[in-house]
Protein backbone atom coordinates (compact mmCIF):
# COMPACT_ATOMS: atom_id res chain seq x y z
CA UNK A 1 0.00 0.00 0.00
CA UNK A 2 1.04 3.27 -0.84
CA UNK A 3 1.40 6.24 1.70
CA UNK A 4 1.51 9.88 0.19
CA UNK A 5 4.04 11.89 1.47
CA UNK A 6 3.13 13.80 4.52
CA UNK A 7 2.61 17.78 4.23
CA UNK A 8 5.90 19.62 6.49
CA UNK A 9 3.92 22.27 6.68
CA UNK A 10 1.17 20.94 9.01
CA UNK A 11 1.18 21.06 12.43
CA UNK A 12 -0.57 20.05 15.37
CA UNK A 13 -3.16 17.57 15.50
CA UNK A 14 -4.80 18.16 11.58
CA UNK A 15 -1.13 17.02 10.65
CA UNK A 16 -1.29 13.95 12.62
CA UNK A 17 -4.64 12.78 12.15
CA UNK A 18 -4.19 13.39 8.22
CA UNK A 19 -1.54 10.58 8.42
CA UNK A 20 -3.27 8.44 10.65
CA UNK A 21 -6.41 8.53 8.54
CA UNK A 22 -3.84 7.59 5.52
CA UNK A 23 -2.46 5.09 7.13
CA UNK A 24 -5.70 3.48 8.41
CA UNK A 25 -5.15 4.34 12.10
CA UNK A 26 -7.57 5.49 14.62
CA UNK A 27 -6.27 7.66 17.45
CA UNK A 28 -7.01 7.45 21.02
CA UNK A 29 -9.29 9.58 22.94
CA UNK A 30 -6.16 9.73 25.47
CA UNK A 31 -3.95 10.96 22.17
CA UNK A 32 -6.49 13.54 20.84
CA UNK A 33 -6.85 15.28 24.19
CA UNK A 34 -3.55 15.75 24.71
CA UNK A 35 -3.28 17.31 21.21
CA UNK A 36 -5.94 19.65 22.37
CA UNK A 37 -4.24 20.76 24.80
CA UNK A 38 -0.52 21.29 23.77
CA UNK A 39 -2.52 23.72 20.75
CA UNK A 40 -4.11 25.39 23.66
CA UNK A 41 -1.16 26.19 25.68
CA UNK A 42 0.66 27.06 22.58
CA UNK A 43 -2.12 29.92 21.69
CA UNK A 44 -2.30 30.95 25.17
CA UNK A 45 1.60 31.03 24.82
CA UNK A 46 1.40 33.02 21.46
CA UNK A 47 -1.38 35.47 22.85
CA UNK A 48 0.72 36.22 26.19
CA UNK A 49 3.71 37.12 23.92
CA UNK A 50 1.48 39.95 21.42
CA UNK A 51 -0.03 41.08 25.13
CA UNK A 52 3.59 41.61 26.27
CA UNK A 53 4.55 42.86 23.02
CA UNK A 54 1.40 45.42 22.49
CA UNK A 55 1.38 46.46 26.30
CA UNK A 56 -2.04 45.79 26.50
CA UNK A 57 -3.69 44.40 29.46
CA UNK A 58 -0.10 44.31 31.46
CA UNK A 59 -1.30 46.94 34.72
CA UNK A 60 2.18 47.19 35.73
CA UNK A 61 3.49 48.86 32.45
CA UNK A 62 0.25 50.78 32.20
CA UNK A 63 0.94 52.16 35.79
CA UNK A 64 4.87 53.09 35.25
CA UNK A 65 3.82 54.86 31.89
CA UNK A 66 1.30 56.73 33.87
CA UNK A 67 3.67 57.46 36.70
CA UNK A 68 6.06 58.69 34.10
CA UNK A 69 3.88 60.65 31.82
CA UNK A 70 2.83 62.33 35.26
CA UNK A 71 6.84 62.69 35.89
CA UNK A 72 7.06 64.73 32.46
CA UNK A 73 3.97 66.90 33.27
CA UNK A 74 5.56 67.55 36.86
CA UNK A 75 8.89 68.23 34.91
CA UNK A 76 7.24 70.62 32.11
CA UNK A 77 5.69 72.48 35.12
CA UNK A 78 8.84 73.03 37.34
CA UNK A 79 10.97 74.25 34.13
CA UNK A 80 7.74 76.88 33.24
CA UNK A 81 7.72 78.19 37.10
CA UNK A 82 11.45 78.45 37.20
CA UNK A 83 11.53 80.10 34.17
CA UNK A 84 9.06 82.52 35.52
CA UNK A 85 11.17 83.05 38.44
CA UNK A 86 14.02 84.05 36.98
CA UNK A 87 12.44 86.45 34.58
CA UNK A 88 11.09 88.09 38.08
CA UNK A 89 14.45 87.95 39.57
CA UNK A 90 15.54 89.71 36.49
CA UNK A 91 12.81 92.29 36.13
CA UNK A 92 13.48 93.20 40.10
CA UNK A 93 17.27 93.34 39.36
CA UNK A 94 16.48 95.94 37.04
CA UNK A 95 14.49 98.19 38.98
CA UNK A 96 16.71 97.80 41.42
CA UNK A 97 19.51 99.16 40.03
CA UNK A 98 17.55 102.25 38.18
CA UNK A 99 16.25 102.97 41.36
CA UNK A 100 19.86 103.05 42.75
CA UNK A 101 20.67 105.04 39.41
CA UNK A 102 18.15 107.72 40.74
CA UNK A 103 18.97 107.70 44.26
CA UNK A 104 22.31 108.88 43.49
CA UNK A 105 21.17 111.23 40.81
CA UNK A 106 18.43 112.45 42.72
CA UNK A 107 18.00 111.54 46.15
CA UNK A 108 19.63 115.16 47.26
CA UNK A 109 17.07 116.53 45.38
CA UNK A 110 14.83 117.99 48.61
CA UNK A 111 17.80 119.07 50.09
CA UNK A 112 18.95 121.44 47.13
CA UNK A 113 15.23 123.07 46.93
CA UNK A 114 15.18 123.92 50.55
CA UNK A 115 18.62 125.62 49.84
CA UNK A 116 17.57 127.79 46.91
CA UNK A 117 16.01 130.39 49.27
CA UNK A 118 19.15 131.12 50.99
CA UNK A 119 21.61 130.94 47.25
CA UNK A 120 18.10 133.47 46.21
CA UNK A 121 18.61 135.86 49.45
CA UNK A 122 22.31 135.61 49.18
CA UNK A 123 22.39 137.32 45.38
CA UNK A 124 19.74 139.55 46.72
CA UNK A 125 22.25 140.73 49.31
CA UNK A 126 25.42 140.68 46.44
CA UNK A 127 22.90 143.17 44.81
CA UNK A 128 22.34 145.54 47.08
CA UNK A 129 26.17 146.12 47.84
CA UNK A 130 26.89 146.61 44.32
CA UNK A 131 24.20 149.35 44.04
CA UNK A 132 26.71 150.95 46.73
CA UNK A 133 25.28 154.17 48.72
CA UNK A 134 25.23 154.67 52.33
CA UNK A 135 24.75 151.70 54.10
CA UNK A 136 25.80 149.34 52.08
CA UNK A 137 27.86 147.07 53.45
CA UNK A 138 26.35 146.89 56.83
CA UNK A 139 23.41 145.79 54.69
CA UNK A 140 25.16 143.44 53.19
CA UNK A 141 26.55 142.14 56.46
CA UNK A 142 22.87 141.79 57.82
CA UNK A 143 21.88 139.69 54.24
CA UNK A 144 25.00 137.28 54.32
CA UNK A 145 24.01 137.02 58.11
CA UNK A 146 20.60 136.02 57.25
CA UNK A 147 21.68 133.49 54.77
CA UNK A 148 23.98 131.51 56.93
CA UNK A 149 21.19 131.10 59.38
CA UNK A 150 18.35 129.88 56.39
CA UNK A 151 21.41 127.23 55.73
CA UNK A 152 21.73 126.25 58.59
CA UNK A 153 18.49 126.08 59.22
CA UNK A 154 17.54 123.75 56.10
CA UNK A 155 20.74 121.78 57.46
CA UNK A 156 19.27 121.06 60.85
CA UNK A 157 15.62 119.87 59.36
CA UNK A 158 18.04 117.23 56.88
CA UNK A 159 19.53 115.72 59.88
CA UNK A 160 22.80 117.72 59.60
CA UNK A 161 23.87 119.42 62.81
CA UNK A 162 27.50 120.78 63.79
CA UNK A 163 29.49 119.25 66.16
CA UNK A 164 30.11 120.91 69.82
CA UNK A 165 33.71 122.05 69.82
CA UNK A 166 34.05 125.26 71.21
CA UNK A 167 35.13 125.02 75.18
CA UNK A 168 34.60 121.05 75.39
CA UNK A 169 37.20 118.43 76.30
CA UNK A 170 39.71 117.45 73.19
CA UNK A 171 37.72 114.31 71.56
CA UNK A 172 39.53 112.75 68.78
CA UNK A 173 36.56 111.04 67.61
CA UNK A 174 34.65 114.21 66.56
CA UNK A 175 37.95 116.78 66.71
CA UNK A 176 41.09 117.87 64.82
CA UNK A 177 43.82 118.86 66.68
CA UNK A 178 45.57 121.90 64.55
CA UNK A 179 47.47 123.45 67.27
CA UNK A 180 47.96 123.79 70.80
CA UNK A 181 48.78 126.62 72.81
CA UNK A 182 49.44 127.53 77.09
CA UNK A 183 46.10 128.64 78.44
CA UNK A 184 45.70 128.08 82.32
CA UNK A 185 42.65 129.53 82.45
CA UNK A 186 41.10 125.76 81.06
CA UNK A 187 42.09 122.27 81.60
CA UNK A 188 44.52 121.18 79.96
CA UNK A 189 43.36 119.66 76.02
CA UNK A 190 40.28 121.62 76.21
CA UNK A 191 38.82 123.38 72.58
CA UNK A 192 39.93 126.91 73.30
CA UNK A 193 39.15 128.17 69.20
CA UNK A 194 37.19 126.32 66.61
CA UNK A 195 39.29 126.84 62.81
CA UNK A 196 36.75 125.37 61.44
CA UNK A 197 33.62 123.69 62.62
CA UNK A 198 32.63 120.03 62.13
CA UNK A 199 29.16 118.51 61.03
CA UNK A 200 27.11 115.26 61.64
CA UNK A 201 24.23 113.66 59.70
CA UNK A 202 22.53 111.78 62.14
CA UNK A 203 24.81 110.76 64.60
CA UNK A 204 27.58 110.26 61.52
CA UNK A 205 30.60 112.58 61.41
CA UNK A 206 30.60 114.09 58.55
CA UNK A 207 33.71 116.32 59.28
CA UNK A 208 35.38 116.33 62.21
CA UNK A 209 35.83 120.18 63.92
CA UNK A 210 39.34 121.69 63.32
CA UNK A 211 40.65 122.79 66.95
CA UNK A 212 42.92 124.60 68.68
CA UNK A 213 43.74 123.05 72.33
CA UNK A 214 45.18 124.13 75.16
CA UNK A 215 48.12 123.25 77.19
CA UNK A 216 48.99 124.17 81.00
CA UNK A 217 51.64 126.95 80.56
CA UNK A 218 55.37 125.77 81.41
CA UNK A 219 56.46 125.02 84.80
CA UNK A 220 53.42 125.37 86.05
CA UNK A 221 53.55 121.97 87.30
CA UNK A 222 50.00 121.38 86.32
CA UNK A 223 48.95 118.19 84.75
CA UNK A 224 46.94 117.72 81.84
CA UNK A 225 43.45 115.52 81.61
CA UNK A 226 45.34 112.48 80.58
CA UNK A 227 48.20 112.57 82.81
CA UNK A 228 50.56 114.80 80.82
CA UNK A 229 51.98 118.05 82.34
Amino acid sequence: MSRKPKDESGEGWEGFAEEASEASLAPSAELEAAMREAEASHDARAAARASRESGVGDPVREQLEAQLAEAQREVAEFKDKLLRLAADFENARRRSLKDREETSLFGHQNLVKDLLPSVDNLGRAIDHARQGGEGSQEGLLEGVELVLREVLATLTRHGVVPVEAQGQPFDPALHEAMAQIEDASVPGNTVVQVFQPGYQLRGRLLRPARVVVSKPPAGSGTKTEDGSG
